[in-house]
């Protein structure tokens, strides 16, 4: 059985009035939207209206009622900025809203004329640049350039692995393309040739980008910055180029898109010379077309270029809706019809892998998925727990077959490599690999698993914490589009000794800890890691990153200590006081809490009533109901001391405004670890001194 994917149908181009009727349709919605906003970017929309017109209305493979089809084509607008121009797209064909989670053919229109009249607007569909799960049809929040070049290569490595694992004989249930739209500031932006690099590297067929080169930027022409060949880039990173010398030539766009359906080798680069504020007479080629309104006389000027209607605002003339859905609405319908025709006949002969299909899609976990999870005995040396997250992770993936990820060349070193049998690297030609190699290349790695959790990929990618500075940009999005990602960073503090303070991350948890909706977790032992892996991987709509060690930590006696099970609550009394209330508490993440723990015992032993919290994570914490976290944190009890080998900035949060932060004030140096933590105040005596104090101070207070 095939897919009915119409490969190999030449599409026509139809009459040529109503083709130009709908070009300039997206053209002044475009326009008239940004002047009414008195905000935007109408310059690009108005060159790229041909160019996005001919995609979508003759090549690609979506159906408007069911924007969520498994294997439509995916389009991504990585130059956001130009967000009418797809929104203009989603209006005119006619997306609609999912209903109750399931596309229904009567919905409500996705995008409306009253959402494009209120395009920038409070909690309008149709923000300043898209935004994924806020309005139907938008594959990838973007903006900042270059981070959907990025994503495109994950949906594309994410195509290729699905084929590979779900594809059988006379099903082919799993081949669609991947578009992306980028413009002259993507391709400055250096996350655009990672991610270009690797997607040659891997020969991914199924990737097509189309850049729009209008040589203007904000600044003015792009020959003040910028003078590359971006042909020849392309061409040494090993993908086809074709170019386009005209965006209004629809026939020569036809052209290049359907070579590159024809060959399905390498990536392709259609690079499209266009006009920004194409028939604006004063503003055409300036960058006054490009991020300003263009104002109400230059649109009625270009309008009239246009032969439009000079004074009419927000027109969508008879038959232009028509022509939309008589293309992309029936091609999308038949595809999809074809599709879940034929996934029926496989789930029939193939029922396993379509109940996995299945799961992927609603990102579910497999029954059973923590069966084999290890447990860590007491151990006073321990194991650094990069050592025991890759124990976790392999057992956790022999039974979840979609967690696929990899590092930026360090896996050795994060242990991140999945060792089960059968694992294998995704690598060009062979696909069907579950360990990826993302080279030296941490900000592409950061925006291609964004891609692949967009496409429903359990996704996981590791390097240095150090280097999660690279990759801000992509874990931000991740966080804003409700991604589960799982970002694995090791070298988590001073502790990895003797490369310094280059690479010895001070800073990096505030910032991470910063980004709303991500969790942080910084385990403190092997036990806290299972249960750390437990939470990240039930999560579905929220990323989360791993802080590991490279040095060996104890596994805490849990006869003695309490279950590693709190983790999932984000901080728990890991010990108390022996008798009575405690007078101090003392707190500490990851490493720090074996020190935390040394000095709790010297306390109990000199009577002092203390208490231990392990909080490995403050976002899993701040989600506790008051009651919990005043049970682990008594608003009575002030004297505090939190020890964290980082910042300490954002502890008083826990500690309060009296109370005692050990952590670092400075960068790190380069020596043994043991020299660097007494140098540092990382030492039992450190806290214990602290701790002390804080017990001066209560009583001072007291009196």
């Amino acid at each position: 059985m095939s897919s009915g994917t119409d490969r190999n149908t030449r599409p026509t181009s139809g009459d040529r009035s109503i083709d130009e009727r709908c070009i300039n349709t997206i053209r002044t919605l475009s326009m008239d939207a940004v002047q009414q906003a008195e905000s935007g970017h109408p310059g690009t929309p108005m060159a790229l209206a041909p160019v996005i017109y001919t995609l979508w209305q003759r090549f690609l493979r979506f159906d408007p009622d069911d924007a969520s089809w498994p294997n439509r084509d995916r389009f991504v607008l990585s130059n956001g900025h130009a967000s009418m121009l797809l929104y203009s797209m989603l209006h005119l064909t006619g997306v609609k809203n999912p209903n109750n989670g399931e596309q229904v053919r009567s919905g409500e229109l996705a995008v409306t004329i009253g959402d494009i009249k209120r395009f920038r607007q409070l909690d309008s569909k149709c923000p300043g640049h898209p935004e994924y799960r806020r309005t139907t049809g938008i594959e990838a929040t973007t903006g900042p350039l270059g981070q959907g070049c990025g994503m495109s290569v994950g949906m594309a490595i994410a195509e290729r692995w699905l084929a590979k694992h779900f594809n059988k004989p006379d099903f082919e249930v799993f081949n669609y393309d991947v578009y992306a739209f980028c413009g002259d500031g993507d391709m400055m932006e250096g996350v655009t040739s990672e991610a270009a690099s690797i997607a040659g590297h891997l020969m991914l067929g199924n990737l097509c980008w189309i850049y729009d080169s209008n040589r203007v930027t904000i600044e003015g022409h792009t020959d003040l910055a910028f003078s590359d060949d971006v042909a020849a880039r392309f061409l040494a990173y090993g993908w086809n180029v074709h170019r386009v010398g005209d965006a209004n030539d629809t026939e020569r766009i036809a052209d290049a898109i359907e070579t590159f359906r024809r060959s399905h080798d390498v990536p392709t680069l259609i690079i499209v010379d266009s006009h920004i504020g194409y028939g604006a007479p004063h503003k055409q080629d300036t960058n006054a077309a490009h991020g300003e309104p263009l104002g109400v006389e230059e649109i009625r000027l270009a309008k009239r270029a246009y032969g439009w209607p000079e004074d009419a605002e927000f027109l969508v003339p008879d038959g232009v809706r028509q022509h939309f859905n008589a293309s992309i609405g029936e091609r999308g319908r038949r595809l999809q019809k074809g599709w879940s025709e034929l996934i029926k006949a496989y789930k029939s002969k193939y029922p396993k892998l379509s109940r996995e299909i299945e799961r992927l899609q609603k990102r579910e976990l497999p029954d059973g998925w923590d069966a084999n999870l290890p447990s860590f005995a007491a151990d006073p040396k321990g194991l650094a727990t990069r050592d025991s997250s890759s124990k976790v992770q392999n057992a956790i993936a022999r039974h979840c077959p979609s967690l696929i990820g990899g590092s930026a060349d360090l896996s050795p070193s994060t242990k991140t490599r999945l060792t089960i049998e059968a694992a294998g690297d995704f690598e060009a030609g062979k696909y069907g690999g579950r360990n990826l190699h993302f080279g030296i290349r941490e900000h592409a790695m950061g925006t291609i698993l964004n891609g692949l959790a967009l496409s429903n990929i359990r996704a996981y990618g590791s390097s240095f914490l150090n280097f999660s500075d690279y990759m801000k940009a992509p874990i931000r999005l991740g966080a804003l589009m409700e991604l589960p990602v799982i970002y694995i960073f090791t070298h988590d503090s001073i502790g990895l000794g003797e490369d310094g303070p280059t690479h010895q991350p001070v800073e990096q948890l505030v910032a991470l800890r910063s980004i709303p909706d991500l969790i942080t977790l910084r385990p403190a032992d092997a036990n806290e890691v299972v249960e750390a892996w437990r939470v990240v991987v039930g999560l579905k709509h929220q990323p989360a990153c791993l802080i590991l060690t490279r040095q060996p930590l104890t596994t805490f006696d849990r006869t003695i200590y309490a279950s590693a099970a709190g983790v999932a609550r984000g901080a728990y009394v890991m010990a108390d006081a022996k008798r009575g209330k405690p007078a101090v508490i003392l707190i500490g993440t990851g490493s720090e809490v074996a020190l935390c723990a040394d000095a709790y015992e010297a306390l109990n032993k000199e009577g002092v009533a203390a208490r231990l919290v392990s909080m490995p994570s403050w976002e899993l914490f701040e989600q506790q109901d008051q009651a919990y976290r005043d049970s682990v944190l008594p608003p009575e009890i002030k004297a505090r001391v939190s020890v964290e080998a980082g910042s300490v900035i954002g502890w008083d949060r826990y500690v309060g405004p009296g109370g005692a932060r050990i952590g670092m004030h400075t960068f790190g140096a380069s020596a043994p670890i043991k020299d660097l933590m007494k140098k540092f105040g990382f030492t039992r005596e450190a806290v214990l001194t602290a701790a002390r104090q804080q017990l001066g101070l209560a009583k001072e207070k007291a009196a």
